[in-house]
C-alpha cells in the first residue's frame, strides 16, 4: 500500500533531503495524484505552489503546461492530457526531452513503482554540451561541483539513515517509502554509499556497484576488500584509515576495465562522528575522466601553441637572414671565377639552402608557411609518388597502392603534400628495417559524428590518405608524443624530430585532420583528412624562369623594414631591369605611392612593424583604381588567406627566393 500525503508530511527531514537534490522530483499514486515532490520539480516545471499540492492530478499540471503553450499553439490540449496520462501509467520507462518557453530544454525520466504509480526525474540538460576550448577556472568549476555533491550526498544520506530506521519501526508505507527514496539515488548521477567502521557496505547506489563492475546486491553486507581488487584496495586503503580517524579525504582513483582503458574516479569519504565516535563514512564518487582528458587536450593544446609560436618566430628571423645570406652568395656567380665559386660559394649556398629545408619544416609546424592550395588529383598524386619512392626504397619493401577515385580532388598544395607522403614514407621504411609492406591509399569518406577522429572534426566530405607499413610500430608512450616537435625516437644525429610535426601543421593549416593508429610489432598507419575540392584539378601553365629575366623598365614601389633585405631586392629588381623606389615601412610606402603616378609594381614584406603591413598596403593599393600589380614576400602565411587577401590577385613568394623566382612571380602576376 503506497503512503498517502499525510504520511509524507510527517518525514519534514525527507522533504529536506529532497529539496537538495539537484534534479527534480514527482512521484504519482496508481490514481495519478500527486504524492511527493521537491522544490526543484517546482523551478524546472516553473509551476506556482497555488497549483502543486497533495493529490493535484497528474492530467491537472499537464493541462496547466499545455494552456501555458510549453507543447506548441495548435495542440488538443485535452488529447494531449490523455495520452501524456496513459502513456505514464502504461510504459514500463521513458524518457523525454522538450524546450520550455524560456528556451530551457529539460530531460524528463519516468520510472513506474511496482506498487503502482510513477516517479519522474527532472534535469536541466540545457548547459550539457562541453564547451570546445576549456579554461584553467575548469578545475575550480570542478571543485566547487564537488564540494557541492559531497554536501548533498551528506544531506541525503543522513535522510536516508532515519529513514531505514522508521522503516524498522513502522509498516509497508514507510517501506515503499524507501524503495522510493533507492530509485532516486540510482537516478542521481553519482557513486554514493556507506561504509561502517569495519569498512562493511550497508548501502550502495546502483551506480556504486557499476563502478566495481559488480551487481547491486553484490556489494551490501561485504567488506570493501572484498568488493575491489587487491591493487584498488592498497590504492584505496590509506584514505579510508584517515577518513575512520575522522577526517575528510578527497583523492582521485585510476579503475582499470577489460578493454585496456581506464577510468579516473574522483572519490570523497566524509566520516560520520556520533557522540566523538566514527561510526562509518559516506562515499561520493565521480566518474571524471571525460574532464581529465579535456584537460590533458587543453595542455597539450597550449604547449604545441606555445612551441609553435616560438618556432614560427625563429623561422621568420633565420628567413630574413637567409635571404640576405643566400642571394648575396648567390650574386657571386657573375662575379668570381668559377673554380673560386665551386670551391668556396657553392657549399656555402647548399648549407644555406639546408637551411632553408629546416625553416619550412619550422614554419609547418607552427602552420605559418605559405600555401598554394589548389584541387589536387589525390589518386594520381600518390600513384606518381609511389613510382617516385620505388626508385628510392629498399628492395626489400614492397609498396601497395590502392584509389579509389569519385571524381573529386582534395584541396590542398599540391607539392607540400607530395613532401608530406614522401615524409611519412620515409618514417615507414626505416621502421622496416628487415622489409616489409608499405601500403598508401586514397578514398573518400563522409564524416559523421563519433567518427575515428573525434568531434574535432566538422562533419562533411574529405578525402582520406592513409599510409601504412608492416614495421615494428610505436609504444603507447611514443605513440601520445608522435607530433611533438623535435621528438624522435632516431639514434642521435639521424632526425631532427620535426617530420610529423611538419606533417601535423601541413595538414591542420590545409584545414584537414591526422591521427595515427600503432601497435608494437603490428605497424603502423597514418590517416591524413584533407577538404575535398569543389572543382575539378586543372592543368597550371607552365614557364621557365629564363623567359622574363630582363623587366618592362616599370617603376617598383619596394617596401620592407630590413635594411639589409630590401638592399638585396633592389639589387634583384634592377638587375632584371625595373625601376625601383624604396620604403622604410608602410606609412612611408603609402606616402610615395599617393604621390607618384608612375609606381606600376608594389612589391611588399608581408610582417612589418607599425599599423600598416603588407596585407594593409596591398589593399589601399587595390582600393585606388589604379592598375598596380602587387608581389608580397614573406615566410608567413597566417596573414594571406583568403579571408583577408584575394591571393588570386597578387603573388605571394617564399624567403628566402633567386633572382629567378623573383622575376617569374613579377611575370605570373602580369598574367592575372
Amino acid at each position: 500500500m503506497m503512503p498517502s500525503a499525510s504520511d509524507l508530511a510527517r518525514t519534514p527531514l525527507l522533504q529536506a533531503g529532497l529539496d537538495q537534490v539537484d534534479q527534480g522530483i514527482s512521484v504519482f499514486d496508481p490514481s495519478g495524484r500527486l504524492v511527493i515532490w521537491n522544490a526543484r520539480f517546482l523551478e524546472l516545471m516553473d509551476l506556482p505552489q497555488s497549483l502543486v499540492q497533495p493529490g493535484v492530478g497528474f492530467e491537472d499540471i499537464v493541462r496547466y503546461l499545455a494552456r501555458r503553450g510549453e507543447f506548441g499553439d495548435k495542440v488538443d490540449i485535452e488529447a494531449l492530457v490523455a495520452a501524456r496520462l496513459r502513456t505514464a501509467r502504461n510504459c514500463p520507462r521513458f524518457y523525454t526531452e522538450r524546450t520550455t518557453f524560456d528556451r530551457r530544454t529539460i530531460a524528463a525520466q519516468t520510472t513506474p513503482l511496482s506498487a503502482g504509480g510513477f516517479v519522474t526525474v527532472y534535469t536541466d540538460v540545457s548547459e550539457r554540451a562541453l564547451a570546445e576550448a576549456l579554461t584553467p577556472e575548469r578545475s575550480e568549476e570542478l571543485e566547487a561541483r564537488v564540494n557541492r555533491r559531497t554536501l548533498e550526498l551528506r544531506l541525503l544520506t543522513e535522510e536516508l539513515r532515519r529513514h531505514i530506521r522508521e522503516i524498522q519501526q513502522t509498516s509497508g508505507a514507510l517501506a515503499e517509502s524507501e524503495a522510493r527514496l533507492r530509485l532516486i539515488t540510482d537516478a542521481v548521477p553519482a557513486a554514493i554509499a556507506y561504509l561502517d567502521a569495519r569498512t562493511i557496505v550497508s548501502y550502495a547506489n546502483r551506480r556504486y556497484a557499476d563502478l566495481f563492475q559488480r551487481q547491486g546486491q553484490a556489494v551490501l553486507g561485504r567488506r570493501l576488500a572484498e568488493i575491489v581488487s587487491a591493487p584498488t584496495f592498497a590504492a584505496i586503503e590509506p584514505h579510508v584509515a584517515r577518513a575512520l580517524g575522522g577526517a575528510t579525504e578527497a583523492f582521485e582513483l585510476v579503475l582499470p576495465r577489460d578493454n585496456g582503458q581506464a577510468v579516473v574516479i574522483r572519490n570523497v569519504l566524509v566520516p560520520e562522528i556520533v557522540d566523538g565516535a566514527v561510526r562509518g563514512m559516506f562515499v561520493l564518487a565521480l566518474d571524471v575522466t571525460e574532464d581529465k582528458r579535456a584537460e590533458e587536450t587543453l595542455r597539450q593544446a597550449q604547449k604545441m601553441s606555445a612551441v609553435g609560436q616560438l618556432a614560427g618566430g625563429l623561422a621568420h628571423d633565420f628567413n630574413n637572414l637567409l635571404t640576405i645570406i643566400v642571394g648575396n652568395l648567390a650574386g657571386l656567380r657573375q662575379r668570381i671565377g668559377p673554380e673560386l665559386f665551386g670551391e668556396y660559394v657553392e657549399p656555402a649556398i647548399r648549407a644555406g639552402e639546408r637551411g632553408v629545408a629546416i625553416t619550412r619544416r619550422l614554419l609547418a609546424f607552427a602552420r605559418q608557411q605559405p600555401l598554394a592550395p589548389a584541387p589536387v588529383d589525390a589518386p594520381s598524386l600518390i600513384a606518381g609518388t609511389a613510382q617516385l619512392l620505388s626508385r628510392s626504397l629498399p628492395g626489400n619493401i614492397t609498396i601497395h597502392v590502392t584509389a579509389e577515385d569519385d571524381g573529386f580532388p582534395a584541396l590542398a598544395d599540391p607539392h607540400l603534400l607530395e613532401n608530406a607522403i614522401v615524409n611519412m614514407a620515409i618514417n615507414a621504411r626505416d621502421a622496416m628495417p628487415d622489409g616489409g609492406v608499405l601500403t598508401l591509399a586514397t578514398s573518400f569518406v563522409s564524416i559523421r559524428p563519433g567518427s575515428e577522429f573525434g568531434d574535432a572534426v566538422a562533419p562533411g566530405d574529405y578525402v582520406r590518405i592513409a599510409i601504412g607499413d608492416t614495421g615494428t610500430g610505436m609504444s603507447a608512450e611514443t605513440l601520445a608524443r608522435a607530433f611533438e616537435p623535435f621528438f624522435t625516437t632516431k639514434p642521435f644525429g639521424s632526425g631532427s624530430g620535426l617530420g610529423l610535426s611538419m606533417v601535423y601543421g601541413f595538414v591542420k593549416q590545409s584545414g584537414g585532420h591526422i591521427t595515427i593508429r600503432s601497435q608494437p610489432g603490428l605497424g603502423t598507419t597514418v590517416v591524413v583528412l584533407l577538404p575535398r575540392a569543389a572543382v575539378a584539378p586543372v592543368e597550371v601553365e607552365r614557364h621557365s624562369a629564363a623567359e622574363a629575366v630582363r623587366g618592362p623598365d616599370e617603376l617598383v614601389l619596394l617596401v620592407d623594414d630590413d635594411d639589409d633585405v630590401r638592399h638585396l631586392i633592389r639589387r634583384h629588381l634592377v638587375d632584371l631591369g625595373y625601376g625601383v623606389i624604396e620604403a622604410r615601412d608602410g606609412i612611408e610606402a603609402t606616402d610615395l605611392f599617393e604621390a607618384i603616378a608612375e609606381i606600376g609594381v608594389l612589391v611588399t614584406d608581408l610582417v612589418m612593424p607599425g599599423e600598416i603591413d603588407g596585407i594593409a598596403l596591398a589593399r589601399r593599393v587595390r582600393q585606388s583604381g589604379r592598375d598596380i600589380r602587387v608581389v608580397l614576400v614573406s615566410g608567413f602565411a597566417a596573414a594571406t588567406d583568403g579571408a583577408q587577401l584575394d591571393t588570386a590577385t597578387c603573388r605571394v613568394l617564399r624567403k628566402p627566393f633567386t633572382r629567378e623566382a623573383l622575376a617569374e612571380a613579377l611575370r605570373a602576376d602580369r598574367r592575372h
